[in-house]
């Protein structure tokens, strides 16, 4: 209950500032990661109970439901057809190139893991997320396409990398050896019934929702709690049938959309809301356990950590990206802002709920903790600034594309009226 109380109280004064701190680097995961490091400073005799474990798990997978649903209900549709072929990218080449140079990475960084314990960490950390990338997808100083792109391909690789992770672990705990009916049968369940689960419950919640409003049935608070149950049963329906609750809750913001135009507006506040709420917990818990873990975060861990939100991360995007005519200051800003965060906490306390007991378990574990610290600080102060400085550099080389542009027709139209007065003489 104290650890609660602690975190309310944190909540409410950070509540009271956090207009003015939206204007600072100082963001909110980062400020509640270091809130739960200095509790466990002050309260070092702290531990956790067996349950906590379970109710932490609990609490990152409904937040970060709640977050998907939330972002994919504010995805512009009608822009998702101009640039569909930005995230189609980004989530084919882009999530393979990465979770193999992750892998590699791995092995190359950690000699004692296996080659499917380096899969199963490059699967974890593959995922960007969603919450830390706000900031970007949100400033309308960065152009539409890119941040619809970067929103997209955060609410959808996370699914992804489920069946990855999953898969990785499977051939961990059968010696490396899996019959092809069981990985169609397994990729089956996790990509298309989740698929078909956010299908069904977006478009189906989405059409009683406007003819409940066009008959002026619902009253206006039960019509943002009935959007917020939404994402809540696309996480039970997919745990009955062993599919991916991340898929499901962002395919079924999509689909609401389709039928309930104002998901993505009004309604859907009380979702954010109380997604935020949930993230910055998991974030505060977070932060208390990687104080406790401090000892055993080495130096391979964080050397790890800077090859996964560099190389890992950017060389697979401007891959991914060759073709599509970017300048080189999108590229890289596209490539440095894939963070690692809720995502890939939940995923790691997937993995550790299974309690497979592989031998390469505990630097799994502490790897994961180095990254998503890392990416914590890391993107949260370069986020601003970031923003600022693309924005200029998109604009001056606009401006240069602009001049070519009139010096080349000016040239153009010189020679048209040289050539028009030696006609004339």
């Amino acid at each position: 209950m104290a650890l609660l109380a602690i975190f309310l109280a944190l909540l409410f004064f950070y509540s009271l500032g956090s207009r003015r701190l939206e204007r600072t680097v100082l963001t909110a995961p980062i400020l509640f990661t270091t809130a739960g490091v200095l509790f466990h400073i002050v309260s070092p005799e702290w531990r956790a109970r067996e349950s906590s474990l379970e109710l932490f798990l609990w609490i990152a997978q409904v937040g970060l439901v709640l977050l998907l649903f939330t972002d994919a209900c504010r995805t512009d549709l009608q822009a998702m057809k101009d640039i569909r072929n930005f995230p189609a990218r980004l989530l084919s080449v882009g999530m393979l190139l990465t979770i193999l140079l992750g892998a590699i990475a791995a092995l190359a960084t950690f000699p004692k893991l296996t080659l499917w314990e380096a899969g199963i960490l490059a699967a974890i950390l593959a995922p960007t997320d969603a919450g830390l990338g706000q900031i970007i997808v949100n400033s309308p100083r960065v152009p539409v396409r890119i941040r619809q792109a970067l929103n997209v391909e955060a609410g959808l690789n996370d699914g992804l990398s489920v069946p990855f992770m999953l898969f990785f672990m499977a051939l961990a705990e059968a010696g490396g050896t899996w019959h092809r009916t069981e990985l169609a049968r397994f990729i089956g369940e996790q990509l298309g019934l989740g698929a078909f689960i956010g299908i069904a419950i977006g478009t189906g919640g989405g059409f009683l929702l406007c003819y409940a409003c066009d008959k002026r049935w619902i009253a206006r608070p039960f019509e943002q709690l009935a959007v917020v149950t939404l994402p809540l049963i696309c996480l039970f329906a997919s745990e009955a049938v062993h599919a991916s609750m991340f898929i499901a809750a962002f395919v079924a913001g999509l689909a609401i959309q389709i039928r309930f135009k104002r998901a993505g507006k009004h309604s859907v506040e009380f979702v954010e809301d109380w997604g935020q709420l949930l993230n910055l917990s998991v974030f505060f818990l977070f932060g208390l356990l990687v104080a406790r873990q401090w000892t055993h975060l080495n130096l391979s861990c964080f050397v790890y950590a800077v090859l996964s939100l560099t190389i890992v991360r950017m060389l697979p995007v401007a891959i991914a990206l060759i073709g599509t005519h970017l300048n080189w200051a999108t590229v890289l800003f596209m490539g440095w802002f894939g963070p690692r965060g809720l995502a890939s906490i939940v995923l790691g306390l997937v993995y550790l709920g299974q309690e497979l007991h592989h031998p390469g378990a505990a630097i799994i574990r502490f790897a994961v903790m180095a990254t998503v610290f890392l990416s914590i600080f890391a993107h949260g102060l370069s986020a601003q600034p970031g923003i600022k400085l693309y924005a200029a550099k998109i604009k001056s080389l606009d401006a240069g594309a602009e001049n070519r542009i009139v010096s080349k027709q000016n040239t153009m139209n010189n020679r048209d009226v040289g050539g028009h007065e030696r006609v004339s003489q």
